[in-house]
């Protein structure tokens, strides 16, 4: 992997850093059906399937990534007193997957309150892996409590992974906020991503 310049992860991590907080606010924001009612979600733009507990909303935004502007695409949906997130993005250097992963996850753990670590470091976190998906140890599932900005507790479920997809490394960051823990809600989400 080529060095990065401390400027250029300065500026990533705080593009990351807006973007972790704008994902959730921008989904909460949209209104979605209270009751469960899972349906296979097909994401023909990221090549890939999730299942959802709801009528899904969908979004993108332009976010700089050291000097570049990529394009990060969502779908998501509320249900139940939980938020259901996925969104992903394409770098056209390898070089920069374990970079860009590490700094999203960097991202997610700090709008969380939660201590830095290293990706995949016990106890809150383990390797994950989707079929088709590239072996990395910052492909990881996250499972922990953070804080809302109010102060408050919130149950969080969350994975980081990467593939190659025609060409090019797309990175996929898929979580669950919920009020209460629900282990079997949040693998139904999770587990469900399968890619194509």
């Amino acid at each position: 992997m080529q060095a990065t310049g401390h400027s250029e992860q300065t500026t990533t991590r705080r593009s990351f850093r807006a973007l972790a907080l704008g994902v959730g606010a921008a989904l909460l924001l949209a209104g979605c059906n209270p009751s469960l009612n899972w349906r296979n979600v097909p994401v023909e733009s990221a090549h890939l399937t999730v299942s959802l507990p709801c009528k899904p909303d969908h979004g993108t935004k332009t976010v700089e990534l050291g000097s570049d502007k990529i394009e990060l695409s969502m779908v998501g949906c509320e249900a139940k007193g939980a938020l259901f997130a996925m969104s992903w993005m394409e770098l056209s250097d390898p070089s920069r997957i374990s970079m860009v992963l590490g700094l999203w996850h960097d991202a997610v753990r700090a709008q969380l309150q939660l201590p830095r670590q290293t990706p995949g470091t016990p106890p809150d976190e383990r390797a994950f892996s989707r079929k088709g998906g590239l072996n990395l140890p910052q492909s990881v599932r996250m499972q922990t409590t953070g804080r809302k900005p109010d102060g408050g507790n919130v149950q969080v479920d969350a994975v980081w992974f990467a593939r190659l997809n025609g060409g090019k490394v797309q990175l996929v960051h898929a979580v669950v906020y919920a009020d209460k823990r629900d282990d079997a809600m949040a693998d139904s989400f999770l587990e469900s991503i399968t890619l194509q």
